[in-house]
């Protein structure tokens, strides 16, 4: 038999996708927090453009882990490209960093 067997990938695929939809779940609160600050602080304009930024990098960040929430439905998927992995990283901290600016 040449070639490679076919891999047994177990639960790993299960627990990725958990994990994305984890990370997915809290970006959605961060930003529903975001938009609940602003209102509640009076609407000014600066936390207005803070809640639109933060809506950005919440879509980025889902766009990410959908893509490879799909990735996984494949017998062996590919790794997470240094791309996504840019992307994922830069819309966490724009998340943070846009609430930091929320609060000041």
């Amino acid at each position: 038999m040449t070639g490679t067997p076919d891999r047994d990938p177990g639960l790993q695929p299960e627990r990725t996708r958990l994990a994305w939809r984890r990370t997915t779940l809290s970006a959605t609160v961060v930003a529903l927090l975001a938009v609940r600050q602003a209102l509640h602080g009076g609407a000014a304009p600066t936390a207005l453009v803070a809640v639109a930024l933060s809506a950005l990098a919440w879509l980025g960040l889902l766009r990410v882990a959908h893509r490879r929430v799909l990735a996984m439905e494949v017998a062996r998927p590919e790794t997470l490209a240094p791309r996504g992995a840019l992307t994922t990283a830069l819309c966490t901290v724009a998340l943070a960093v846009f609430a930091a600016a929320m609060l000041f």
